[in-house]
């Protein structure tokens, strides 16, 4: 009887196997023993099954790094370096679909397709890592810009994604390493700098009229 994780190993090896996805549902379906009507039952594509792999490894990720005793003490940062690793480590174990996957990629600007459910599960959870970060002032809470801190981890995900594909190094320690740097560096932008108190100080004269007096007007 087939199942959602029966018919996702099935299509995984089908396509590094023969270096494609499948002619058509029916050849899959014959292929594996089932019919055509219990495939529809899970999929409605073939792109629906990749969608649903990566997807699975986004929320599979967050079940365990939620799961550890510490996670409640994190920080918004920590809880970002933490959804990084466990993502990459995952991965490790399914390169070769990641790598056959994101190659045949449309290149652009726009998520592609394949990509998207996994792309609403990452949104949502830095979200809400944002929002705790904004709440507990570990986060500076910028008009216009806090809305679009998400869009940059969003960049950042793919910016390692894609450093990932291209890592030769023993365990993939430079992707650790990009993660590391590129984590920090990104959340050190989310947090009050010496521009951010500049920006206030001139408000400030504006409101109470410094910058008119000292202008001699």
């Amino acid at each position: 009887m087939a199942t959602i994780e029966s018919i996702q190993d099935s299509y995984i090896d089908y396509v590094l196997t023969e270096g494609s996805e499948p002619k058509s549902v029916y050849i899959f379906a014959k292929q594996n023993e089932m019919t055509e009507a219990e495939f529809y039952q899970f999929f409605g594509s073939f792109e629906a099954v990749e969608q649903s792999i990566w997807a699975g490894l986004a929320n599979k990720t967050l079940a365990e790094i939620k799961a550890q005793e510490v996670w409640g003490q994190y920080s918004a940062r920590e809880k970002a370096l933490s959804f990084f690793y466990g993502f990459f480590e995952l991965l490790k174990s399914s390169r070769s679909f990641a790598i056959y996957t994101i190659n045949k990629q449309p290149k652009g600007f726009t998520t592609p397709r394949v990509f998207e459910p996994l792309k609403n599960i990452y949104e949502n959870f830095a979200d809400d890592i944002l929002k705790e970060g904004i709440e507990s002032t570990e986060l500076s809470d910028r008009k216009f810009f806090s809305k679009r801190y998400k869009d940059a981890l969003w960049i950042q995900f793919v910016f390692v994604l894609n450093f990932w594909v291209n890592d030769n190094s023993a365990g993939f320690e430079k992707t650790d390493e990009a993660i590391e740097k590129g984590v920090n560096v990104t959340f050190d932008l989310f947090q009050r700098s010496p521009i951010d108190n500049l920006f206030e100080y001139g408000k400030f004269l504006v409101k109470n009229g410094g910058i008119k007096e000292k202008m001699g007007l």
